[in-house]
């Protein structure tokens, strides 16, 4: 738990974690049919923080089908996994195996991270996930769990890493601006009062974290 995040709540004010101050995130990043870039780090970083990599040895990393993940290689000189996939569509990742449980105002909390490279695809397929609502387009939907999630944060990281902080409205829209070329991370994040697992333990509120990252051409 050491450095984990500070996570804000869906439709309501910011949610933080066990002492800390950064935000971690996961995020893909591929450049046309390449191999998929996984990181997982504040996605602007305000200084050297201590190296999570080994953390994202359980991620699940797939296009069509999450029953048939890519394998995952390790690359320690910049800190972080490749995934080689053939399908040159959207690549998606879960990963509910980052970060241990947690108690924070007495109720017990468990972390789960998705990720998404490329927005092509107009239909989710991640518990919690943006989604274009035109294909190559730049407003998309929050959804959890298909239904969208209103008022909710949105970080949009330019291609400099300069982060400009929208809400989504009231269907869970929000629209990216496209001040520059290159690749964007968007990030946001929900709290769900929901009785789960993990890491083995009872947890009674999911905190959600995704990502979703393209390139502006």
């Amino acid at each position: 738990m050491t450095r984990l995040a500070r996570i804000f709540l869906a439709g309501a004010a910011a949610l933080t974690l066990a002492g800390t101050a950064s935000a971690h995130a996961i995020w893909l990043e591929r450049d046309n049919a390449g191999p998929v870039r996984i990181y997982l780090d504040e996605i602007a970083p305000k200084e050297k923080e201590e190296d999570q990599t080994h953390r994202l040895k359980t991620s699940v990393v797939f296009t069509a089908d999450p029953a048939r993940p890519a394998a995952l290689i390790r690359k320690e000189q910049d800190r972080h996994f490749v995934a080689s996939v053939a399908d040159k569509g959207d690549v998606r990742l879960r990963n509910d195996q980052v970060f241990a449980p947690w108690t924070d105002g007495g109720v017990r909390h468990g972390n789960i991270f998705y990720a998404r490279a490329g927005r092509n695809d107009t239909a989710p397929k991640l518990d919690f996930e943006l989604v274009p609502v035109e294909s190559g387009g730049r407003q998309f939907t929050l959804l959890l769990r298909g239904k969208p999630v209103a008022n909710a944060a949105v970080s949009v990281f330019s291609p400099q890493r300069v982060e400009t902080k929208l809400t989504t409205d009231a269907a869970g829209r929000v629209t990216v601006p496209a001040t520059e070329k290159g690749r964007y991370i968007i990030e946001a994040s929900a709290n769900e009062e929901r009785a789960a697992k993990s890491f083995g333990e009872d947890v009674a509120r999911l905190v959600h974290v995704t990502t979703l990252s393209y390139v502006e051409s």
